[in-house]
């Protein structure tokens, strides 16, 4: 079929690559998936070159909008002040000292 639409597939690809507008809307877990799919598909080399192009800028998008994620989440993570007899007294950020 000229018209068939693969939807399984890594080397399918995302439905719009270009479209970074809706990477914003997704979980860290799931631009992963979609990130290492394109990876997998790119690593293959079985994409056309237009395709290739496109891939590569929506996974520069995901990895931007992971990126983003794990430094919000680096900030929100607080570290557990403990007593001199090992009790918890209270918590700090996790960077400072």
């Amino acid at each position: 079929m000229a018209n068939e639409t693969r939807t399984q597939s890594p080397a399918a690809g995302p439905a719009n690559p270009t479209a970074p507008a809706d990477v914003a809307s997704l979980s860290f877990e799931r631009a992963v998936e979609e990130l290492e799919s394109i990876v997998s598909a790119l690593e293959r080399g079985d994409v056309a070159l237009d395709r290739s192009i496109e891939f590569y800028e929506r996974g520069e998008a995901l990895k931007k909008h992971c990126e983003a994620l794990l430094n919000a989440a680096e900030n929100r993570i607080e570290k557990i002040r403990l007593d001199r007899a090992g009790k918890p007294q209270g918590v700090e950020p996790l960077d400072g000292n």
